[in-house]
């Protein structure tokens, strides 16, 4: 009963932290946080800032990034690559965590767009997936934020959306604030397939938010493989 009362009072807290965001959004304008000018309340980011963000116009290999390698230019490992739009800077940071931390999933609609036009020209995989939350991570959080960026990617794509064809087995520590050994460790194995029929010998693009050491992508790209999925990842950013 007490661990109910407290998810339902957890419920309560994060559904008026999300109202209150939404009321001062109305209210307030909003200003860009990179360089003070006006800025959409659905974009954070003025367009100068955004022009700014170093840009990433090559596929990485995830393996080699888990095996700390040069991931630029990889033919060793077919079925691992990840295409990320931008290199990570504190313009993306803030993004970034707006989206995550800030109570903003509509940021998704748009940075999902930044995600599609980084891709080749003409891609259009068969389905698009999202990496999964662990369900209390998601109750926590309120949302999926790699899944608002998949759907939004399937959507410019035009590309069929295939929603918790992956789980997450396990809850894994948050990503961010551990070191490159643990980051590298802590999804292992915590990914499995829940669809594989509707993934076998199709094209599969997996979106999250950051690429940082490959192992969160590694660890969705190595079960797709199995099921005779091919299928490639994308991300807004890379944390190198």
């Amino acid at each position: 009963m007490a661990a109910m009362i407290g998810a339902v009072l957890g419920s309560a807290r994060e559904l008026g932290r999300r109202s209150l965001a939404g009321l001062a959004a109305f209210a307030l304008p909003q200003r860009c946080p990179g360089c003070g000018a006006q800025a959409s309340h659905d974009q954070l980011l003025c367009g100068d800032c955004v022009a700014r963000i170093p840009r990433l116009a090559m596929p990485l290999c995830v393996q080699c990034l888990v095996e700390e390698r040069e991931p630029a230019g990889c033919l060793r490992h077919r079925g691992r690559a990840a295409w990320a739009t931008w290199v990570y800077d504190e313009r993306v940071a803030r993004l970034i965590g707006a989206l995550k931390y800030g109570a903003r999933p509509g940021l998704a609609a748009g940075l999902g767009g930044w995600i599609a036009a980084a891709l080749p020209p003409g891609t259009r995989p068969d389905l698009v997936l999202e990496v999964p939350l662990h369900p209390a991570r998601q109750r926590e959080r309120g949302y999926n934020q790699a899944a608002l960026l998949a759907d939004a990617v399937a959507g410019a794509l035009g590309a069929p959306r295939l929603a918790s064809a992956l789980a997450r087995t396990r809850a894994t520590r948050e990503q961010a604030g551990l070191g490159p050994a643990a980051r590298r460790a802590n999804p292992a194995a915590a990914f499995v397939v829940l669809q594989p029929r509707a993934l076998e010998g199709r094209s599969v693009l997996i979106v999250d938010d950051v690429l940082t050491t490959g192992s969160t992508l590694e660890a969705c790209l190595a079960p797709l493989a199995a099921c005779g999925a091919a299928a490639v990842a994308a991300t807004l950013a890379w944390a190198q």
